[in-house]
């Protein structure tokens, strides 16, 4: 560790010598994702981008790196940091139960049991259970996510689920039997730490590490979803990030998560880095996007500066709430926010 010495002297020719250790921080790694999982080469030439955020559902057979995208692999490969949230949800395969071969073993893996995003008046999303995945009943979905995974030569976060808060806000319903939100919280701490640990206990690429995903918007599902027991399995912290009313600032909302953390987790919770999966501006309410996407830079070094777990990445979500419009003016904004400290 860097160290640095001072001694000072006064007129009558006393001293007194003081030495403090130091570190550097790296910057923060500004990141991006394009709607519908759609390659951001483009998008991102001449920015500051180091990191990228992608998403995929264990139901598609074609995890990783993803089916006819191999831009994905080649950005690793040039260093950018993937992102990959990996989902319970079930989309990309047609729904009914799935039987394949993984380097050898067949696997037969029942259809998802589990509905979630209850939200009264909407179709309901099918997942698979969290009781199939302690059952390891869902056990040839991880082995085909982990096969393809190693034939991508760049190590990934793997972050599990999207927004753990958003699937549980209206409780969820597995084999018939309702569960409320706190219930449901329970659950996936029981099936992620399933997960994780199926994954830990094989052979992963160098530099592979491990989150949850939370939109971070419920002060008690974030302090239930993350005990101490299961942080020691994970590396990083998450939350997401958005700017839905003309009175939000980058500040406030940044570090709306932020500060119930450092109120209500424990030391190894605090001590994980933090990725900013999704963040974005709502244009409906937020017409000048570039000029709020101007103080993330500031509001970031801020929250850096304090006591708490260090944002470590930041991945604008380019779609839904986050969509650039007009784009252009946009992503003009994202570069020079990118080319601002932090993230140089």
């Amino acid at each position: 560790m860097p160290r640095v010495t001072v001694t000072v002297r006064d007129s009558g020719g006393r001293t007194a010598t003081t030495s403090a250790d130091y570190t550097v921080a790296p910057p923060v790694l500004g990141g991006y994702y394009l709607s519908g999982n759609a390659d951001p080469t483009a998008d991102i030439a001449g920015l500051n981008v180091r990191s990228l955020t992608q998403y995929r559902s264990l139901a598609d057979g074609y995890t990783f790196p993803g089916y006819q995208k191999p831009w994905l692999t080649s950005l690793g490969r040039s260093g950018i940091a993937l992102n990959m949230v990996l989902e319970l949800k079930h989309y990309g395969a047609a729904d009914g139960p799935q039987s394949f071969t993984v380097d050898g073993t067949s696997y037969t893996v029942p259809a998802p049991a589990m509905t979630i995003q209850q939200r009264p008046g909407t179709t309901w999303p099918k997942a698979y259970g969290y009781g199939q995945v302690i059952a390891g009943q869902c056990d040839g979905l991880l082995a085909r996510a982990l096969s393809q995974y190693r034939t991508m030569g760049v190590p990934v976060n793997i972050q599990l689920a999207s927004e753990l808060d958003t699937d549980h806000e209206f409780g969820t319903t597995e084999a018939g039997k309702t569960y409320t939100w706190a219930e449901s919280d329970a659950r996936a701490v029981q099936a992620v730490t399933y997960i994780v640990n199926w994954f830990r206990a094989r052979t992963l690429p160098a530099g592979t590490t491990f989150s949850i995903g939370l939109g971070g918007f419920d002060r008690a599902c974030y302090q239930r979803t993350h005990p101490e027991s299961l942080m020691a399995r994970l590396d990083h912290l998450q939350w997401n990030v958005y700017a839905t009313s003309a009175s939000h600032t980058a500040l406030d909302r940044f570090r709306r998560t932020k500060d119930w953390a450092v109120a209500d987790l424990g030391p190894v919770a605090l001590s994980r880095p933090v990725i900013i999966a999704e963040w974005g501006v709502r244009v409906a309410e937020i017409p000048n996007q570039a000029a709020w996407i101007a103080t993330v830079p500031a509001a970031i070094a801020a929250l850096n500066a304090e006591r708490g777990p260090r944002i470590v990445r930041t991945n604008y979500f380019n779609s839904g709430w986050g969509t650039l419009s007009p784009k252009a003016t946009g992503l003009s904004a994202l570069k020079s926010a990118y080319a601002t400290r932090p993230y140089v």
